[in-house]
């Protein structure tokens, strides 16, 4: 019952659509093929069946492994794999007509193919034949001419209704209109033609009736039957009752594709007994395809048979032609011309890009896949055999997969900072004769992993830089290459973490990550601080990143900032201060010594002493570099017994920077003459003191003078050591010397050959006096000599200079 209801349903749609859907499905498995059988006009998305259930595949391994359907030697696809379901659906319409012709059997090659790893299984669609075609005659009016002599029984071959459709479906029976004269009978040939002929069975009458017309039907064997008819006019003659007839019932002759036009093919000839016009024969093509007839001529008068378009074996390998021959009134006859279609080497072969990456990272190992290729050619035997290969210098080469596929997998070490990119070409080259061949070109990018660090472009790098400079300013710049690309070739700089005189590096200088130029933070000090060194580290972006470091020098360059200070005498305004020369005093004698420093380094420091005023012009001189006044003559009775002089000290420095004291001496051998002082005191400064300060301050410097006696004494005596002279500098208390001046000793600007006693009074502003006497074994009396101790001296000052002429500065 549940069949009889299917076929019910079948049938109706038929009406509905003009055509019916009947699938039957049978699937076998062989060395991995599988067959199905189908009906063609199936509509697309039908289910053929499933192919991932019938060899064994799962699913989800459809879309992993990219399942896809090729044909063999064809672009056109019939088929698709739906890789949701693994079904086999219908992808285009099947017409076994247009796809096999008369062939018995219409089976359609396809491949299922599937990657990682390769696999290749070959499928085989028979398409069987549906009533989908009516009966069609080539002619709607067929016309006879028959005499009236014609005997009963007497056959006329009428023309053959052709059925696209094979076996049942093709034409099975003709009907003729019922008439009194004629019947059809059907003859059945070898080759299973049902050839129609028309059968008289009553003796004609021309006086009666001159023409007939009829109404012949031709009808199909299938389920909806199918119909086509045709007139069949017959006019009533005079005797002709000898039909044309051919020299063969089948031609058969071989053709080279691609022949010229022109060429002859072969030539049929059929012979009529009649005589005039009776025997007089036309050939024609019968129900021959549109295709066909563009494909050759016919000559109706000869029968020669020649190509007149272009003839392709890859299209059709043979080809059949029927001839119908006719005699002037009508008779006709019929023969079959087979063409064997010979192949020639015409088409080159042609390579198809199946699987390509994008990129290939460059530390892929040898033999990794990169490309799946498959190459074909439409021609067949040796034309069809094709060589492949992989030309030029390219590190890749093909390895043979199934059938016609090729792996394309690489053969050394990728280096993208050498070559970033290929192209592969590929050459393929069939066997034929001549040979035929093709290429194919394949771009490939070398993915970049972060192979190389960044390199700078020098091993060291040095700085320069003034000092007093501004925050901010450009010291120089570091750079670092990176071959690698993208994020691996993008370079940052960096400070690495240290300590500058016990302050981050940071504090000091600071680089900009993106262009590598170190800038300063701060305003650098010569005085403080000369030089230091910071290391930059250059680090690209990869993963993991990779660095490099450079040491970087920054260099400080002294500028003049520093004025002379000078350390003795003290500046005016802090003390009174005034040495006593003596009158004996010959010219050249040392009388005092101006002692100053300077800050800076290098001829910044080299200092120079000049007399700027003095009381007497001549009589008293500066050494230029030691700072030494000394007489230019000797002392006469003449000379003024105060002299003032003003010396400037001045730097070498651009520009020179100076400063300038004051020197009060005093012309006189004993100290008896100390109250004419006071005159100075008065005129020198303006005093206003009154006579009571002027008797507190004597008290108070001889007290001192006691005191410091006493203590000299208690010394001398604890220690029992003979007294020592000094020959070397004047003695300067420590207080005097400014920190981050240069040292006495190392820069020279502290010399001297002699060495003072210095006697204070206690003072007030407007009323301090130093009576300063050089003391020398051979000059001055011991009572005027302030003993002390060189334990004093050498706790007022570590170190003094021996040197006679100033030094250059350390170049440090």
């Amino acid at each position: 019952m549940e069949t009889q209801s299917l076929w019910s349903t079948m049938y109706r749609g038929f009406f509905r659509h003009r055509f019916y859907l009947f699938i039957f499905i049978f699937a076998h498995f062989a060395h991995g093929d599988v067959s199905y059988t189908v009906v063609e006009e199936m509509k697309r998305g039908s289910v053929i069946g499933n192919i991932a259930k019938d060899l064994g595949l799962s699913t989800a391994s459809l879309s992993v492994r990219k399942a896809r359907i090729d044909a063999d030697k064809t672009d056109k696809r019939y088929s698709e794999i739906n890789p949701r379901t693994g079904d086999l659906i219908v992808a285009e319409r099947m017409d076994r007509e247009s796809l096999c012709g008369k062939k018995v059997t219409c089976i359609l090659k396809e491949e299922l193919v599937l990657e990682n790893p390769l696999e290749l299984h070959r499928i085989s669609i028979q398409v069987q034949d549906i009533n989908d075609n009516a009966p069609e005659f080539s002619e709607n009016l067929i016309s006879f001419e028959i005499r009236e002599s014609a005997a009963k029984g007497a056959r006329f071959l009428l023309t053959e209704a052709r059925d696209a459709d094979i076996g049942s479906n093709a034409v099975q029976r003709y009907e003729l209109q019922n008439n009194e004269h004629f019947t059809v009978h059907v003859n059945t040939e070898v080759s299973g033609r049902k050839q129609p002929e028309l059968e008289l069975i009553k003796e004609l009458d021309r006086e009666q009736k001159a023409e007939l017309r009829l109404i012949l039907t031709a009808k199909d064997g299938g389920n909806p039957q199918r119909s086509g008819t045709a007139a069949v006019h017959v006019t009533v003659l005079d005797a002709n009752d000898n039909a044309p007839v051919f020299s063969k019932s089948v031609y058969k002759c071989t053709l080279a594709e691609n022949s010229d036009v022109g060429t002859l093919v072969t030539a049929v000839t059929a012979t009529d007994a009649d005589e005039g016009p009776n025997g007089d024969v036309t050939y024609i093509f019968d129900h021959v395809s549109n295709n066909h007839v563009s494909l050759f001529s016919l000559d109706q008068k000869t029968g020669e048979i020649r190509v007149m378009g272009e003839v392709d074996y890859e299209k059709e390998g043979s080809i059949e032609l029927r001839i119908r021959a006719k005699d002037g009134p009508g008779l006709t006859s019929y023969c079959t011309v087979n063409i064997d279609i010979m192949d020639v080497n015409d088409n080159p072969p042609t390579i198809s890009l199946k699987s390509l990456s994008s990129s290939i990272p460059e530390n892929a190992p040898p033999g990794t896949e990169v490309g799946i290729i498959n190459v074909q050619d439409r021609d067949s035997d040796k034309n069809g055999q094709v060589r492949c290969s992989i030309q030029g210098n390219a590190p890749f080469k093909l390895v043979p997969s199934i059938k016609n596929y090729y792996s394309v997998v690489s053969t050394g070490q990728l280096d993208r900072e050498l070559v970033s990119d290929y192209n592969i070409s590929i050459f393929a080259t069939d066997e034929g004769s001549p040979p035929l061949s093709s290429s194919k070109s394949v771009h490939l990018s070398v993915a970049d992993i972060n192979d190389n660090p960044p390199v700078f472009e020098e091993q060291s790098y040095s700085a320069y830089v003034s000092e007093n400079n501004q925050a901010g300013s450009t010291l120089c710049r570091v750079s670092a290459r990176d071959p690698d690309w993208r994020q691996n070739g993008t370079v940052i700089y960096s400070l690495l973490a240290a300590e500058v005189n016990g302050a981050p590096v940071s504090s000091y200088v600071s680089v900009n990550g993106d262009t590598g130029l170190i800038h300063a933070v701060r305003s650098f000090d010569y005085e403080q601080l000369r030089s230091f060194q910071v290391q930059v580290m250059a680090r690209d972006n990869g993963s993991p990143p990779l660095s490099s470091n450079v040491s970087v020098s920054v260099l400080i360059w002294d500028v003049n900032d520093n004025s002379p200070q000078i350390l003795y005498p003290a500046p005016e305004g802090s003390s009174f201060m005034t040495e006593l020369v003596p009158k004996a005093a010959h010219g050249g004698s040392l009388v005092s010594k101006v002692i100053a420093v300077d800050a800076d380094s290098g001829q910044n420091a080299w200092l120079s002493y000049h007399i700027v005023k003095s009381t007497d012009p001549g009589l008293f001189t500066i050494g230029l570099h030691s700072g030494e006044i000394r007489t230019q003559r000797d002392i006469s009775q003449s000379d003024s017994m105060k002299q003032n002089l003003i010396v400037a000290v001045k730097d070498n420095g651009q520009p020179s920077l100076s400063a300038t004291c004051a020197m009060y001496l005093l012309i006189s051998d004993n100290l008896a003459e100390v109250p004419e002082l006071k005159e100075i005191s008065y005129e020198e400064k303006n005093s206003k003191l009154t006579s009571y300060l002027i008797i507190a301050l004597v008290c108070v410097s001889t007290f001192f003078l006691t005191f410091i006696i006493i203590i000299l004494g208690v010394r001398f005596c604890r220690r029992r050591k003979p007294r020592l002279l000094f020959d070397g500098a004047v003695a300067i208390p420590s207080g005097y010397l400014p920190p981050n001046y240069a040292d006495v000793d190392g820069t020279g600007t502290l010399r001297s050959a002699y060495n003072y006693d210095a006697y204070l009074t206690t003072g007030s502003r407007t009323s301090d006096f130093k009576f300063v006497s050089s003391y020398n074994d051979n000059t001055l009396p011991a009572d005027q000599t302030l003993r002390k101790s060189p334990t004093d001296f050498l706790e007022a000052f570590d170190e003094s200079t021996d040197a006679s002429q100033q030094k250059p500065p350390n170049n440090d």
